[in-house]
């Protein structure tokens, strides 16, 4: 059979795998930078006089990182950067007569951004973890250069900032690490028709045989126009329909053919073990069928959910093995070494054995989404925490948090929210009924946004409304785990007193009967002979026999449970002064593959 046309394109490197057009071009590589400590850079004009800017820093990689080319971990604010765009990278951005406008996108930008072209003040985002683009034609058009400025400001003690592990102090501590500031995923320019798709989104229903697309325009169409989508899957057609809309937002119900029941889905499934992926192909057409717009994207058709006090992935119980991914890299920090970087993250974690991984206090690049969703890994979906509750926090953390359910629903590989981290920026939830509202609200906000996955209130501890009961646990022994989640009665004892972290596990109170439970943080067993002093892990190992065996009595007391429905070990990767990786932190495995695998798998 022939290859389908997005499968053919997708390589991986494009940023935002699900609304993919083949023409690009990535803006990556030496920019003009330097830090405005003074704060002075937009008084003294610097978006029009670019000769302040001394240094050179690779893009994306944050300055605070070897990668950079800058290296400089101390507290700066304010950065600015500045590049040139060609008329030949306007060229290679697809620009033609029938795609006319040219915009400028950017993956993710710490934490605030402003953007000039030529002196010209473009736009401005405000949000670290999620991409926003703008309309830059007309500041690049005339065939000559035009000079891109950007001004990021990063405060690293505005601890209302959704931050996650990004460290307040100036080195890391504890299980903090260094800030990574300004520009930190890809910049590129696409050239696109001024009527053109942009955003896509798909619902698939197990139960139906069907899937719900909703479809973005750019800008309300003057006279209808025709959306057109088809579907394939190794190229055999699946669906092929097309209506007609005047709105900028539509919905369309595809039938998958030949399917009326969930039943005779089997072979076209989403799960771990196989990932199949839904290749779509969207036209969008005038009224005498002229061609203003084609895109490509891709589903799974996959439901999740909880059932009969377990995790459930295609309506069966499914036992989660998963895996604490801190996403970080010793030269590059939040952000990747290379796209191909996170292709082998993702097979690296299935390789030890794990069918999922929990992504930690992090908003993770779109790209390992989709190697997830092409590999086959479960993804647990979380964004960085604020440090403390306020109204800017509370405003900052729900405006961010909906961008990134918006961006990322439609990936397959994501079954679970996470909204809140163990009381992170809420940390007087037990007493304070406003931060208890708050984790109420953020649950129901996600459940409104996307209903189609559990999400979990307060992972960790102190839930508020939550589908799955989540509990961190680093006991150090085996028959400390045994104890706790022998039976339901053990759990509720759990439930009923302090916790294993010596907080309650609900706040909004449910029984233990009939909840799908999980530990979704254990073991954390340090290992790295010559490490220096202030490094750690929850327990410590004396040598590879001794990490190999508590390793194993740890994952194997709970992967055996029969009250559970899944784990998740902390953690993947050495990170900084934390210890306790399954692998050091240039992803060298501590023990055999092989080993580490039959310990995770049970084979």
């Amino acid at each position: 059979m022939s290859q389908p046309i997005h499968a053919s394109i997708q390589d991986g490197a494009y940023p935002r795998p699900q609304l993919l057009r083949p023409d690009w071009c990535d803006l990556a590589g030496e920019w003009a930078f330097e830090h405005d400590d003074l704060d002075a850079g937009v008084t003294e004009r610097w978006f029009a006089e670019t000769a302040n800017l001394g240094q050179t820093i690779t893009v994306p990689f944050p300055p605070e990182s070897e990668l950079s080319g800058i290296a400089d971990r101390g507290f700066h604010p304010v950065v600015w950067y500045a590049r040139s765009i060609t008329h030949d990278e306007v060229a290679r951005s697809g620009h033609s007569a029938a795609r006319e406008r040219v915009v400028l996108h950017f993956g993710a930008v710490d934490y605030r951004a402003s953007v000039w072209i030529d002196g010209q003040f473009i736009g401005s985002h405000e949000g670290g973890q999620t991409p926003f683009s703008f309309d830059v034609t007309d500041a690049v058009a005339g065939g000559r250069p035009a000079m891109l400025v950007v001004r990021a400001e990063d405060d690293p003690h505005d601890v209302a900032q959704p931050r996650g592990k990004q460290d307040w102090l100036e080195e890391p501590h504890v299980i903090w690490y260094h800030r990574t500031t300004g520009i930190w995923q890809p910049v590129w320019l696409e050239s696109v028709p001024a009527h053109r798709v942009d955003a896509i989104s798909w619902m698939p229903d197990l139960a139906s045989g069907s899937v719900d697309v909703e479809i973005d325009l750019a800008r309300r169409p003057a006279e209808p126009v025709t959306v057109k989508v088809e579907l394939t899957f190794a190229g055999l057609t699946l669906a092929n329909q097309t209506y007609s809309t005047t709105e900028p937002r539509s919905h369309a119900v595809l039938q998958l053919a030949g399917q009326k029941n969930g039943q005779a889905f089997d072979g076209l499934f989403w799960s771990p073990e196989h990932p199949r992926l839904i290749d779509a192909h969207v036209w969008l057409l005038d009224l005498d069928g002229n061609t203003l717009d084609e895109s490509f994207s891709y589903f799974g058709l996959r439901s999740v959910g909880v059932a009969g006090g377990r995790f459930v992935l295609n309506d069966r119980p499914y036992f989660v093995r998963s895996v604490l991914e801190q996403g970080y890299w010793p030269q590059s920090h939040l952000a990747a070494p290379s796209a191909d970087a996170l292709r082998a993250e993702v097979q690296l974690i299935k390789d030890l054995g794990f069918n999922a991984a929990r992504i930690h206090e992090k908003v993770e690049d779109p790209r390992f989404l989709y190697w997830a969703d092409r590999l086959g890994l479960l993804i647990w979906g979380e964004i960085g925490s604020t440090y403390e509750f306020s109204p800017e926090a509370i405003s900052r953390v729900t405006r961010e948090w909906t961008d990134v359910v918006r961006r990322d629903r439609s990936h397959p590989s994501i079954v679970t929210w996470v909204p809140l981290n163990e009381s992170w920026g809420v940390q007087q939830i037990e007493s304070d009924a406003a931060q208890l509202s708050f984790a109420q609200s953020l649950y129901h906000l996600t459940r409104a946004l996307d209903p189609s996955r559990p999400v979990i209130s307060n992972d960790g501890w102190e839930h508020a409304t939550s589908d799955i009961l989540t509990i961190h646990d680093y006991a150090s022994s085996a028959d400390v785990l045994d104890a706790r989640y022998r039976d339901v009665d053990a759990v509720r004892a759990l439930t009923e007193g302090p916790g294993p972290a010596g907080r309650r596990l609900q706040l909004v109170p449910r029984d233990v009967e009939g909840q799908a439970i999980m530990v979704t943080e254990f073991g954390g067993v340090s290992f790295a002979p010559g490490a220096p002093a202030d490094s750690w892990g929850y327990s410590t190992a004396a040598d590879p026999a001794d990490f190999r065996g508590r390793v194993e009595s740890l994952v194997t007391s709970l992967r055996t449970s029969p009250i559970l429905s899944g784990f998740c070990y902390t953690q993947l990767t050495d990170t900084l002064q934390e210890t306790n990786g399954l692998t050091d932190a240039n992803r060298t495995p501590k023990l055999p593959v092989a080993v580490i695998r039959a310990i995770v798998a049970g084979d």
